[in-house]
């Protein structure tokens, strides 16, 4: 009997010892519900990132990369209870997470807890790294004053009233609101706020509400998309150029693209579009996601294989996985990454990237519209306000 006992202690040592040289890394994120298809590619994309950072041996400082998968379900509750597992059960050293803003904001306070990083991506709202903030967190994924900022570039002429229509959640309102500060100065005008339910898919009361504010304004008249999964573009089919109005909206993956068709020449500014980076990374990422998936890589492959690359980054530098020495590491660190150079901001942990002011062209030989470049839009160039608490 103490011969067994003492296999099984000497075999549980031998486990606890193959498991403190491993790095645990949790991916805490929406693999089932509406924002099912964006999560998919930011967990490819996470693989690729840590794949081409280590050079293909998935191990980092002689120790091995072990990815946790934890399904979030597009649920607040959810997440918030999967991070706590992670942390508390699965003993992971980090996590990276999730694919809504609602899920995020209910992770946040978990980091903090734990005293663990959350590396967020690709999560959008302001609020992330705003007033819910916590020193634990930091976010390769962009904010939705980046978005924002971009945007009113693209779409920010004088003489311009705009009606926003957006999901009614934290990526929605926080969208719209630094939509609206990005726009001061411009000579454009927000006249109309519609929000309406993340799982809307009749428009058709959206739309005459926007379409009143609008129709009677002088000057050019947009109606601004912000919104995650479904098909707002189906307002199009309504007519709004009967009014003269124009539609508008940000970047978004090649599935829904193909709703673009029907606004050539349409304006906005996008996150990624694997054609516009000129970069050896994202040139091996095309190259590589085209041989693996049969297709190019997407929006959010590209976010999920810079945060790969930046958790790489930062447990070299930092020589570990100890949290403050990680925390010191991130701060102003910067990486190579799809998009070319991102840095993180040291008093918010706010990725700073460049985007991609687009026209959307149509070609009849592709499935989807293409966000043609127009310029990019570089990091300096986008004053983008510290929100959190000083």
């Amino acid at each position: 009997m103490k011969t067994v006992s003492a296999v099984a202690a000497l075999l549980f040592a031998g486990q606890v010892f193959a498991q403190a040289k491993e790095i645990r890394i949790a991916h805490v994120y929406d693999k089932t519900g509406p924002l099912e298809a964006y999560a998919k590619q930011t967990h490819a994309g996470l693989m690729m990132g840590l794949e081409y950072a280590t050079g293909g041996k998935m191990e980092v400082l002689g120790r091995r990369i072990v990815i946790i998968e934890k399904d979030s379900q597009t649920k607040p509750d959810a997440g918030k209870a999967q991070l706590q597992a992670a942390f508390a059960d699965d003993k992971v050293d980090l996590a990276i997470g999730p694919t809504s803003s609602g899920v995020a904001l209910a992770m946040l306070p978990v980091a903090e807890e734990y005293k663990k990083i959350l590396l967020v991506e690709p999560a959008v709202a302001d609020a992330i790294t705003g007033e819910r903030w916590n020193r634990y967190i930091f976010r390769t994924g962009r904010s939705s004053s980046q978005d924002a900022i971009a945007n009113a570039v693209a779409v920010g002429k004088k003489g311009t009233s705009i009606a926003t229509l957006a999901q009614d959640y934290a990526f929605g309102r926080d969208g719209v609101k630094a939509f609206k500060e990005a726009l001061a100065g411009t000579g454009a005008e927000i006249v109309h706020e519609e929000y309406a339910p993340q799982q809307t898919t009749d428009f058709t009361a959206p739309a005459e509400r926007l379409f009143n504010a609008l129709k009677d304004r002088k000057g050019r008249k947009v109606i601004f998309i912000i919104w995650a999964g479904g098909n707002p573009f189906k307002i199009a089919d309504l007519n709004p150029g009967r009014y003269g109005i124009e539609i508008a909206s940000g970047g978004n993956i090649l599935p829904a693209l193909a709703a673009y068709k029907a606004l050539p020449g349409m304006e906005g500014a996008t996150y990624y579009y694997y054609e516009h980076p000129k970069n050896k990374i994202n040139q091996w990422l095309v190259a590589e996601h085209q041989k693996r998936y049969k297709s190019p890589p997407d929006f959010f492959t590209a976010g999920g294989m810079s945060a790969g690359i930046a958790v790489v980054e930062a447990l070299k530098k930092a020589g570990g996985t100890d949290t403050e020495k990680l925390i010191a590491a991130m701060e102003g660190m910067s990486f190579e990454t799809p998009k070319g150079r991102m840095t993180f901001r040291k008093e918010d942990h706010q990725a700073m990237q460049s985007m991609y002011h687009f026209k959307i062209k149509v070609d009849p030989n592709v499935a989807w519209a293409i966000p043609e470049l127009v310029r990019e839009i570089k990091p300096e160039e986008m004053k983008v306000p510290v929100r959190v608490k000083q």
